[in-house]
């Protein structure tokens, strides 16, 4: 089976000659091609190398466009500062958005406009191209709150769930028409999957989470399903207070973070495959090979059939290959 047909048939819980692998890795990919990281943001074609090679090399089953939150955000104008070895970042004190009264004027760009999108399309695009279907491609765009605390400051958009409930619903509605309109291009160059990455979210509670993040992330996976896409929802950090609501959105992967006990999360999420969860510094960067093959089959024990191989967020960049193979061999030696 190649790739792609493997993480479909799983996905349709057809049989499947091994477990599919879909590690995240961005500085790691970019480390693989010896480029600065900066180029890896902001050159498509370095990006998509760093994908292939990586790929290639460890026997993953997809390639992604991941490489920094703020490309949605630089196409409105938000600052962006760039760095040459580690990924761009929204600068707070700066928000675009400090000023809430800007949100009525500012404008949905074109994901084809020429920016930090159109990039992010053009990397699709070739990884398409490159791969010749053999490789699940997966786009990304950011969830609801992610994207909200990028545009008007995660500070400033943490009081205002309180301070000013029907902004937080209005600035919601702008970046759901943004990413969907993001989404749609990502699908007609070629994604299978679109990511939704809302990192956020996991600093609200769970009674936030409900009232203002849960419905718009719910529209959100129904939107990428319309445009015929598979939705895959990593959310860092500490979503146990989360999960029925998480499982409730009807995403077809959910990766967990390493704070998530996977069996917890199992009894909890009924049927929904999960992706996960090797804490990445502790196990992958700072563990050894047996000691990633065992704590990857403790996950996979843990979460039962429906199950995808991976670490609870991004690969470290200086992890050592021995200890991504050590994932990659566990993957290609075992079915679900």
């Amino acid at each position: 089976m190649t790739g792609r047909q493997r993480i479909l048939a799983h996905l349709e819980g057809q049989p499947v000659d091994r477990l599919p692998l879909l590690p995240i890795t961005m500085q790691f990919a970019c480390d693989q091609v010896h480029a600065r990281y900066r180029d890896y943001c902001t050159d498509y074609r370095v990006l998509a190398e760093g994908q292939i090679r990586t790929a290639e090399c460890f026997g993953f089953d997809y390639v992604n466009t991941m490489s920094d939150p703020a490309r949605e955000a630089a196409d409105c104008g938000a600052v962006v500062q760039y760095f040459d070895n580690q990924p761009a970042a929204i600068v707070e004190d700066q928000a675009l958005l400090t000023d809430k009264t800007k949100l009525a004027r500012l404008k949905i760009p074109d994901p084809l406009g020429g920016g930090r999108m159109l990039n992010g399309i053009n990397a699709l695009a070739l990884l398409k191209e490159k791969t010749a279907g053999e490789k699940w491609i997966e786009g990304w765009i950011e969830g609801p709150c992610a994207e909200a605390a990028d545009l008007r400051g995660i500070n400033n958009l943490m009081l205002d769930f309180f301070d000013d409930p029907p902004f937080v619903r209005d600035l919601f509605e702008f970046v759901l028409e943004l990413e969907l309109r993001f989404a749609r291009a990502q699908v007609e160059a070629g994604a299978d999957a679109i990511g939704i990455g809302d990192a956020a979210a996991s600093l609200v509670g769970p009674d936030l989470y409900q009232e203002f993040v849960w419905p718009y992330e719910k529209r959100m996976v129904a939107g990428v399903h319309a445009l015929g896409a598979k939705v895959r929802l990593h959310i860092c950090g500490n979503t146990r207070s989360l999960l029925e609501p998480m499982a409730g959105l009807g995403c077809d992967i959910v990766d967990l973070d390493s704070f998530v006990p996977l069996d917890e999360a199992r009894a909890r999420m009924g049927n929904q495959i999960l992706l996960g969860n090797l804490n990445p510094v502790t196990v992958m960067r700072n563990g050894s090979r047996e000691s990633v093959a065992q704590a990857i089959a403790e996950c996979h024990r843990q979460a039962g059939p429906r199950f995808m191989v991976g670490a609870g967020c991004e690969i470290p960049r200086d992890t050592p290959a021995q200890n991504l193979r050590a994932l990659t061999d566990y993957a290609h030696h075992h079915n679900p």
